[in-house]
């Protein structure tokens, strides 16, 4: 897949349309199926995404501003271990979804990037519930995708197939959990994809008319 880098884009809460903080990163790639933009181009920006997304430590993702900036090279080795995990949670979800047999490098890769995160997780208990936890002490820069690894676990452990779809609108690649109460969702935003394939198919109408 060839992946083009946008120029800065200003991330939005209207862009976390996946009902899941691991859906919502899958979907920081634009349209897949042709040309394909990433929208995480730094680790700043991963950074940016992260702080919208509010699934992280707010003074954890300050610390880790402070030391990207501090050593970039660090700070790209992890991006590029995010992006890996990523691709490999895409890849899983997208044969998950349509009934496929998971590929077994992207599954071995999933299971690679959970086994780093719960080296660095600490078990703790509370309100009768146990839960892994991770921080940057133990995570550093791979704070992020450690805390996204183990959520993704989580995910996959119960990931509600009747409600889990990819946006009908054949440009768009972005996953989303239907949450509406009459399971009838097909975009994954109405406003951008939904309106955009109306004014299509209106045009096409027109057209075939004439």
């Amino acid at each position: 897949m060839m992946v083009e880098q946008p120029e800065r884009y200003t991330f939005q809460r209207s862009d976390l349309v996946g009902g899941h903080v691991v859906l919502d990163l899958v979907n920081t790639i634009a349209g897949r199926s042709s040309r394909a933009t990433d929208w995480i181009d730094s680790y700043e920006r991963m950074l940016e995404w992260a702080a919208l997304s509010d699934a992280f430590d707010a003074v954890a993702l300050h610390a880790l501003a402070r030391m990207s900036a501090a050593d970039l090279r660090a700070a790209a080795r992890a991006l590029t271990r995010l992006r890996e995990l990523r691709e490999s949670l895409y890849a899983v979800i997208v044969a998950v979804m349509r009934a496929e047999p998971a590929p077994e490098r992207a599954l071995a890769e999933v299971e690679r990037h959970v086994k780093e995160a719960v080296d660095a997780a600490r078990l703790t208990f509370s309100e009768h519930r146990a839960a892994l936890e991770v921080n940057v002490e133990s995570s550093d820069l791979d704070y992020p995708k450690h805390l996204l690894a183990l959520s993704a676990f989580e995910l996959l452990h119960a990931l509600p197939l009747e409600r889990t779809r990819e946006c009908a609108d054949e440009r768009c690649t972005w996953i989303f959990i239907d949450r509406s109460r009459s399971g009838q969702r097909r975009w994954c935003d109405m406003a951008t994809c939904g309106n955009r394939s109306k004014t299509r198919r209106h045009y096409e109408r027109r057209r075939s008319a004439r």
